[in-house]
């Protein structure tokens, strides 16, 4: 399997701009659309061309410069089927259990909505990479605009699924404040304690906090574990419904 460079850097003001290039067809994707002009500067220190945007919701500070990039670029736009009519510039719809092939690459696309009504996620198997924008942050998730907490829990443990090598990639710096808020519902969990030193070091540093391999996610972030005995016991709702526990602590983060 051909290795796929990744290069990921900030957009707006907390958003990831994400570029995949495959090289043995020169196709070179964005994971969204924040912002165009780093989206522009990161394809000019590789020297790659870009050919598609994946969209994973309809969200402006997702989607800003897709018309802006397709018209520069002639890209092609990729986007839920469900979101079509609020996606600009949307040339294909994709459904959850689709397997979408660009030259060498193959992704799956996965039904995650609760953040918005049609969010998808994108899998690269080959790759051992997973593009969740705003359904799963590092130890977060993303709030529930368009959905309620029984639809993103779903979501969550599709996602949950996948290999733990997987490496995940999100639509946002959120980690430290995520770090803060995991620590406070499970403070006696040593691999989270171990993650928030890093994160706060990374931070320090000016360095980004993803991507995450998603096994290590399984373990510290909470929204992950709303079935955990171990997580319920620390948030005081043992024995709960998970679906209870989750939507329970997402109304805790919204306060953060």
């Amino acid at each position: 399997m051909p290795p796929y460079p990744i290069r990921q850097f900030p957009c707006r003001r907390d958003n990831f701009g994400v570029l995949l290039h495959d090289p043995e067809t020169g196709n070179t994707l964005s994971i969204d659309a924040p912002e165009e002009t780093p989206i522009l500067q990161a394809l000019e220190r590789e020297g790659w061309r870009l050919t598609h945007i994946l969209t994973t919701h309809h969200h402006d500070d997702h989607t800003a410069a897709n018309e802006a990039l397709k018209a520069r670029f002639d890209a092609e736009i990729v986007g839920p089927e469900a979101e079509r009519a609020r996606i600009p510039g949307i040339d294909r719809g994709v459904r959850g259990g689709d397997r979408l092939s660009i030259g060498s690459l193959v992704f799956e696309v996965i039904d995650t909505p609760g953040h918005t009504a049609g969010h998808v996620s994108y899998f690269v198997p080959g790759a051992g990479v997973l593009f969740a924008a705003d359904t799963l942050f590092s130890l977060g998730c993303g709030r529930l605009f368009e959905g309620d907490a029984a639809t993103m829990w779903e979501s969550l443990k599709r996602l949950r699924a996948l290999p733990d090598e997987t490496l995940l990639y999100s639509g946002h710096e959120y980690t430290a404040t995520n770090a803060r808020f995991a620590l406070d519902v499970d403070p006696g969990n040593l691999l989270l304690q171990e993650r928030v030193k890093e994160v706060e070091a990374l931070r320090v540093r000016g360095e980004a906090t993803l991507p995450v391999e998603l096994g290590r996610e399984k373990r510290t972030n909470p929204f992950l574990r709303a079935d955990d005995p171990e997580l319920q016991a620390a948030f005081d709702m043992a024995g709960a419904d998970p679906v209870a526990v989750f939507a329970a602590l997402r109304t805790k983060r919204n306060g953060y």
